[in-house]
This record gives C-alpha cells, sequence and structure tokens, in this order.
C-alpha cells in the first residue's frame, strides 16, 4: 500500500492549508500538484498515483477553498508565497511542480519568485497568453445549444442560488471543457457537486489581478527563470484555444505535447496518455 499523509500548516498571515501527500515523504525530490480555479478545492487527487512511486506527491487545498478556511483578501503574490511556506513545512528545498489550468499561472509566478525551488515545472492546459479568451466564448458558444446558453445567462444572473442552481450553473459552464459532451457532461455534474464550495470572491479578486497584470508582459523573464526541465501539455480539444499555448511555447523555447480526443482535462478522456507523460517527465526530472 502507498502511505498516505496529510496536515494543516499554519501560515505567517493566521491562515491554514490542509495538504496531503501520496508516497514516501523522506524521499526527495518530490512533486506538488497545483490545481486550478481559482476558488475551487485540491481536485487532482486521481493524478498522484500515477507518479507516487517515483516521487512522493504533495497537493493542497488553496487558501479558501475545501479545507483550508480562510476569510479575507486574495492576492497572486499571497499565494505564491503559501506555496513557499508549503516546501519549508515539508522541509523540501525544492520541488517538481505539476500545474493545471489556474495552477500553471501560480507555477509560473512561483518561478519567478522562488526560481531556485523549482526542480522542474510542468504546465498542463494553460498558462494561456494573448487574446484567447475570445476564441474560447466562441467555441464554448458552439457546443452548447441555444436553451443551454440561454439558461446559463440565467443562472450567471440570479442575485443568489438555491444549492440545485449552482450545481445546474457549474455543469451547464464546464461540460464543454471535454472533447466527448456526453460523458463531459457526466464529468462536469459530478465536478459540480465534489468540487465544492466555490470561493467565487477568490475568483474575482485573483481573476482582476491576473487581467490587470498578465503572464504576457512578464514572458522574458519566466523564460529566463525556467528550469533546465519545463514542458507545456495540452488538450487538443480543449475550448481554451491550443494556438495560445502554441505562442507561448514558442516565446518560452518549451516543447509542447498535444494530447489528442482530450480537452481541458486530458486524464480523464486519454489517461493512459497522461499516466506515460506524468511518469516519464517525472522519472527524468527525479533522476536528472
Amino acid at each position: 500500500m502507498t502511505p498516505t499523509t496529510q496536515g494543516l500548516v499554519s501560515l505567517t498571515d493566521g491562515a491554514q492549508v490542509h495538504w496531503k501527500a501520496l508516497g514516501d515523504t523522506t524521499r526527495r525530490p518530490a512533486a506538488v500538484l497545483l490545481h486550478g480555479g481559482p476558488g475551487l478545492p485540491d481536485y487532482l487527487g486521481g493524478l498522484a498515483p500515477m507518479v507516487a512511486d517515483l516521487a512522493p506527491v504533495y497537493r493542497y487545498d488553496q487558501r479558501g477553498t475545501g479545507r483550508s478556511g480562510w476569510r479575507g483578501r486574495h492576492s497572486l503574490a499571497r499565494h505564491v508565497e503559501d506555496l513557499a511556506e508549503l516546501l519549508d513545512a515539508w522541509e523540501l528545498s525544492e520541488a517538481v511542480l505539476i500545474g493545471h489550468s489556474y495552477g500553471t499561472g501560480l507555477a509560473s509566478r512561483f518561478c519567478l519568485r522562488h526560481p531556485d525551488r523549482v526542480r522542474a515545472v510542468l504546465l498542463m492546459c494553460g498558462p494561456f497568453v494573448g487574446d484567447w479568451r475570445t476564441e474560447e466564448r466562441a467555441e464554448r458558444g458552439r457546443r452548447m445549444s441555444a436553451a443551454q446558453r440561454q439558461r446559463l445567462r440565467e443562472l450567471e444572473e440570479l442575485p443568489h442560488r438555491t444549492e440545485e442552481q449552482e450545481v445546474e450553473l457549474l455543469t451547464l459552464a464546464w461540460f464543454t471543457d471535454h472533447s466527448d459532451p456526453e460523458p463531459g457532461w457526466r464529468w462536469a455534474a459530478e465536478g459540480a457537486r465534489r468540487r465544492r464550495p466555490v470561493n467565487w470572491s477568490m475568483n474575482a479578486e485573483l481573476g482582476t489581478e491576473g487581467r490587470a497584470d498578465p503572464l504576457d508582459g512578464h514572458l522574458a523573464e519566466l523564460r529566463a527563470c525556467l528550469p533546465a526541465r519545463a514542458e507545456l501539455l495540452a488538450g487538443v480539444d480543449d475550448p481554451r484555444p491550443v494556438s495560445a499555448l502554441e505562442s507561448l511555447a514558442l516565446r518560452l523555447g518549451l516543447p509542447l505535447t498535444r494530447i489528442d480526443e482530450a480537452g481541458h482535462e486530458p486524464w480523464l478522456e486519454q489517461p493512459d496518455l497522461v499516466r506515460a507523460h506524468l511518469r516519464r517527465f517525472v522519472r527524468a526530472a527525479v533522476g536528472g
């Protein structure tokens, strides 16, 4: 049996962050999974067993989500320092970072601030640069019926939503993340009940800050700060345009792996391909 440990870390500003680790935590280096959102609890538990025999895998609920209780303002800089303090608590001088969606932006900003603490970094389905949101909105609209688009607008405009309305809204918002709409609807509905509650204020605060200070303006610095082993991975059928990640790969000089017939969570639609890629990446990172 692969050992599992968990705990709470008290950060310097009083926030408490809940974490879990899979594998032998005495081994170095370790991998850290950074989930997306922002405003969702950790949902990357399915990825940890793919590589926990190669390195211990840590993951955590970002402050204000899941079991990491927090009421207060959020900032990108504070989330970066949360990760630094967690590495200290776990006694990790460096780590292999694997970020997904918003977690790729967090990993990138951590590289900018603490490059000496990043052994390797894998950016999955992000970060996106340029004017990608226009194309994403259009693609999501194409994947929905007129009735679904109308219902989503109605739910978004409600000043208060019941539990079932929140689940319905999230299902409609998330099912278009996937390549195949039939299992995509099921995955979205399951996620709408498990990945809760959504911290909408955190989502709004970090989203506003990210738009005011996008990574686009830091790419030259980021390229200089990235570790020698850094890669991008994308689901070809993600509604967020893969062309934005292709542009990022060129600007950062990084390899980009495209997973066909997969969307924003490629491990759901192509688990074997994603497992093989993660294992290759982590094996090379911990042995290199």
